[in-house]
């Protein structure tokens, strides 16, 4: 009889643990962050979906001619998300890498920062794609006018007022101004603010947003019981913002033990003197390699041990990939959108206070409605008045976003959105439709 024939075991397989897929577009993350808002306010459905879009959307191509006299188009966007509340109003950004979504998505955060902080204002933003870093200030001028001309219609001081954001500064805005100025046929300083004191600006609006993370940062701990004094900072973004908030806290006597830029960064666990990094910068183009500190990655820096650690520079930086191991006690959200929600829900369980970008980075908002108003013809409002009114506005909004917290037992972040969405919602609601 012919032997049974055995079957040999087939090796299976090894199937790696998979990680979660995350939602990394900053647009798509930003209707996560309303949704969760809608639901906690259930909200209408078709109040939903007014809200969670936005209401205009403008691409422009802008023709240039460079300095070696050749012809290049840029691409432009403008996006108004809301205006409910009040006139538009967001910050003009200039990034390589910048996308229609990644607008989009700012200009709805602008609207909840703006309502968080209880501003009469929308939300707004806009932006070219185009590398500052290899654009001459001629070049960067013409491609500013140009734009400017090209989203004209949208502008004004009481439909759209532009503001400073990445790779744009005070000059930006001074061209904005002058431009749009010169078409209509008068001068029009509330268009822009961010724009310099001999133009009607503020002298207090460049170190706005750091100052105003400060406050957040004071009220923070205060909440986890700890002294500003001594606390260990690290900084991912050592920009115009980062740079502003590593002085002012080591002003306050904390110690500044990382720092980094696009190139990379450096660590000093005795401590950084701010000064000292930021002239190294304007020197070499990075604080990579300054003296006294020693190499390490934007990565790493986001998961040193420290009591406060602030992502100032773009968005998705803290994500389900590294939330894990980061080890601050707080996290002061500078940039815009640096934390994804699924990292959002890991640093809740892990107990870190993350202070939300529509708080944390606010303090630009409260300065942009003191230059806005002093800038109307019945303005009277005087700069020794704009320090005061930023750091009550912004404990203030601290104190709405814990007790909230506290109220619907809730992240800070959670309870950030249901007040701003609550706000622009009651005032949709209150104006109704047209027609």
């Amino acid at each position: 009889m012919p032997m049974a024939t055995v079957a040999k075991a087939v090796p299976q397989p090894v199937v790696p643990r998979m990680v979660p897929r995350e939602e990394l577009n900053p647009y798509r993350i930003a209707q996560i962050q309303f949704d969760m808002a809608a639901e906690f306010l259930k909200l209408d459905p078709g109040l939903r979906q007014i809200l969670r879009v936005p209401r205009r959307v403008l691409e422009v191509a802008i023709p240039v001619k460079l300095d070696n006299a050749q012809l290049k188009v840029f691409t432009g966007f403008r996006v108004q998300h809301n205006i409910a509340r009040g006139p538009a109003a967001g910050g003009m950004r200039y990034h390589p890498n910048l996308t229609l979504d990644e607008v989009k998505a700012l200009a709805l955060w602008m609207t909840w920062k703006a309502a968080m902080l209880n501003v009469p204002y929308g939300g707004s933003h806009g932006g070219v794609i185009c590398d500052p870093k290899r654009i001459s200030r001629t070049e960067l001028e013409r491609i500013t006018r140009r734009f400017t001309s090209e989203i004209l219609p949208l502008l004004g001081p009481a439909r759209d007022i532009v503001t400073p954001d990445v790779y744009t500064d005070s000059q930006t805005m001074a061209w904005i101004m002058d431009t749009y100025s010169s078409m209509a046929g008068y001068a029009a300083p509330g268009v822009v603010t961010g724009k310099p004191a001999s133009l009607g600006g503020s002298e207090a609006y460049g170190d706005a947003a750091a100052r105003g993370c400060l406050v957040a940062v004071e009220e923070a701990c205060k909440v986890k019981r700890m002294s500003l004094r001594g606390a260990t900072i690290a900084i991912q973004g050592y920009g115009s913002i980062g740079s502003s908030a590593a002085r002012i806290l080591a002003e306050k006597k904390a110690r500044i033990i990382a720092l980094s830029d696009s190139r990379g960064g450096v660590h000093n666990p005795r401590g950084i003197d701010p000064l000292k990094a930021l002239r190294y910068k304007e020197r070499s183009g990075t604080v990579v390699g300054m003296p006294g500190a020693s190499r390490i990655s934007n990565e790493d820096l986001l998961t040193l041990k420290c009591d406060v650690l602030i992502p100032a520079a773009l968005e998705n930086v803290i994500t389900l990939h590294n939330a894990e191991q980061v080890k601050a006690k707080i996290v002061a959200e500078c940039a815009n959108g640096p934390t994804t929600p699924h990292a959002d829900e890991v640093l809740a369980r892990k107990g870190i206070f993350v202070l939300p970008d529509i708080l944390a980075n606010a303090g630009a908002v409260a300065l942009s409605d003191f230059e806005w108003s002093q800038n109307r013809p019945a303005g009277s409002a005087q700069e020794s008045d704009a320090s005061q009114k930023l750091d009550s506005m912004m404990r203030r909004a601290f104190n709405d976003v814990y007790l909230a917290s506290r109220k619907y037992h809730t992240h800070p972040r959670a309870a950030a959105y249901v007040l701003a969405v609550g706000r622009v919602a009651e005032a949709t609601m209150v104006r109704g439709l047209f027609p």
